[in-house]
C-alpha cells in the first residue's frame, strides 16, 4: 500500500490487509527481537527470553483515520516502569493462549472488554533482552469503547495515528550502553510521547509485516 493512502484507510480495508498479510507469512518470521539492530546480541537474547507474554496492538477508527492505542506505565511497576507500552503482560497458566492473555490484560489495564475487540491475528514472537518472549496480537476496537486506566499499572492512555506509525521516516535509531556494549533500538517521537525499545520494535515489526 502507498504510504500516502494510509490517512484515509478505512477499518474494513485495514482488516482485509492485515488478514491477507498475516496469512501470507513473512521472510523474517521467527527472527524478531531486540537483536534486530544488534545481531551480535541474538544468541544471548534468545537464551534469556523464556517468560511468555502477550500484548495487544489495539487499533481504533476515529473521524480523522485509524489510530493505535498505547499506555504509559506507572513508575511503581517492577518491569519497564514509566515507559510507553501496549496493553499486555505475562501469559498465565489459566489463559490458555497468547490471544486470551492479551484480551485479559487489555481488559484489566484499560477497561476494554474482550467482546469489544475483533482479533485479526497474531504476529511471531518478539524476543526481548529483559527476558520476555512476547506474542503481539492485532485487534480492532469498537469505536464507542470507553477507556478506563487501571491506576495500579497505567498512568494514562493515548493514541497515535496509524499513518504516522506506518511511515518509516518517523523512526530513528537510538542507543544506550548495556552490559559494556552499545545497544541500538528504534525510537518514535509523537508530540510529547517517546516510544522506544521493545514497544517501538513491535511497532516496526507490525510495519514490516503488514505495510512495508
Amino acid at each position: 500500500m502507498n504510504i500516502g493512502e494510509l490517512p484515509s484507510l478505512k477499518k474494513s480495508e485495514f482488516r482485509r490487509i492485515v488478514l491477507q498479510r498475516l496469512a501470507a507469512g513473512h521472510k523474517d518470521d521467527g527472527v524478531e527481537g531486540d537483536y534486530v539492530l544488534n545481531p551480535d546480541f541474538q544468541s544471548e537474547v534468545v537464551k534469556r527470553a523464556i517468560q511468555p507474554a502477550a500484548v495487544l496492538i489495539p487499533v481504533i477508527e476515529r473521524a480523522n483515520g485509524l489510530s493505535v492505542v498505547f499506555t504509559r506505565r506507572t513508575q511503581k511497576l517492577k518491569s519497564h516502569s514509566g515507559q510507553v507500552s501496549f496493553p499486555g503482560g505475562k501469559i498465565d497458566a489459566t489463559d490458555g493462549n497468547a490471544r486470551l492473555a492479551a484480551l485479559r490484560e487489555t481488559h484489566e489495564e484499560v477497561g476494554v472488554a474482550p467482546k469489544a475487540i475483533d482479533v485479526l491475528g497474531q504476529m511471531p514472537d518478539y524476543f526481548t533482552g529483559s527476558g520476555y518472549r512476547i506474542s503481539p496480537v492485532i485487534g480492532l476496537l469498537n469505536r464507542d469503547v470507553v477507556f478506563e486506566a487501571n491506576r495500579d499499572e497505567v498512568e494514562y492512555i493515548f493514541e497515535v495515528p496509524l499513518a504516522f506509525l506506518m511511515n518509516p521516516v518517523n523512526y530513528r535509531i537510538g542507543s544506550k550502553r548495556f552490559e559494556n556494549a552499545e545497544r541500538y533500538f528504534y525510537e518514535i517521537l509523537w508530540e510529547e510521547q517517546y516510544i522506544w525499545g521493545v514497544t517501538a520494535g513491535i511497532v516496526r515489526m507490525f510495519y514490516n509485516r503488514v505495510f512495508k
